[in-house]
């Protein structure tokens, strides 16, 4: 921040928790040096007059790969905010740029108007005790990645003098191991149906009913005449007389 640039008590308390947030979000990357308030630690640029913005990034070897700017509804359509887009813009670094959700319209304008290349733009807004960062405009690559972790080398297989080709030989080509192949479903068998049990009772009965005749025929059969009937003195009664045919 430049020190001709004074914004009120409320938003310069705003403006440099902000810058502390962001110093916490992208030291995790980057060795990073802030400027809040009217400190003046991390210059950038060339010349008698240097430009102090709000978070300078640089990689481990001290190179400078990008620089933050934040600013507040008060100081967005400053003249002297406008002077330091412009100096950021050419560096040859990265330029963020962080504006409260309600300037987002005017600082895209004053950015096409006034030709800043500007790399990312991000809109922030207060949820009670919290603030949250949204981005809401990128132009070209982001950010390097910070100094990468060092590799392990790899040794390289031996190369035969004669040929210039490599000993080992090449590896065998994978095969796709077969798919299993789902067992089909076997319907089940309909089960043979029971033959119908005859009624016990009607076949009983019927049975009963049949040797009745037979029965009463081998009855007749075997009846015996009445005896002749006895006299009163115990002796046999005289046979009825035969009638006399008259001439």
């Amino acid at each position: 921040m430049s020190p001709i640039l004074v914004r009120p008590v409320r938003e310069q308390l705003e403006h440099d928790r902000v810058i502390r947030l962001l110093q916490a979000k992208y030291k995790r990357k980057f060795d990073v040096a802030i400027n809040p308030g009217n400190e003046q630690t991390a210059p950038v640029g060339s010349g008698p007059s240097p430009w102090y913005p709000d978070l300078v990034l640089q990689e481990r070897g001290r190179k400078l790969v990008g620089v933050v700017e934040v600013e507040t509804a008060e100081s967005v359509n400053n003249l002297e905010a406008m002077s330091q887009w412009v100096a950021f813009g050419k560096l040859r670094a990265q330029f963020h740029l962080y504006v409260p959700a309600s300037a987002i319209d005017s600082t895209r304008r004053l950015c096409v108007d006034l030709g800043i290349p500007v790399a990312e733009i991000w809109a922030y807004h207060s949820i009670g005790d919290q603030l949250r960062f949204t981005l809401v405009q990128k132009t070209g690559p982001g950010l390097p990645k910070g100094s990468p972790e060092p590799r392990p080398s790899v040794a390289k297989p031996a190369v035969n003098g004669s040929s210039g080709r490599s000993a080992e030989k090449p590896a065998a080509p994978k095969t796709a191991a077969p798919k299993p192949v789902a067992p089909k479903p076997v319907a089940p068998k309909p089960a043979a149906k029971k033959a119908a049990a005859p009624a016990p009772a009607k076949k009983a009965a019927a049975k009963k009913a049949a040797p009745a005749p037979a029965k009463a025929a081998v009855a007749k059969k075997t009846a015996k005449p009445a005896a002749a009937p006895k006299a009163a003195n115990g002796k046999k009664a005289a046979p009825p007389a035969k009638p006399v045919k008259r001439r």
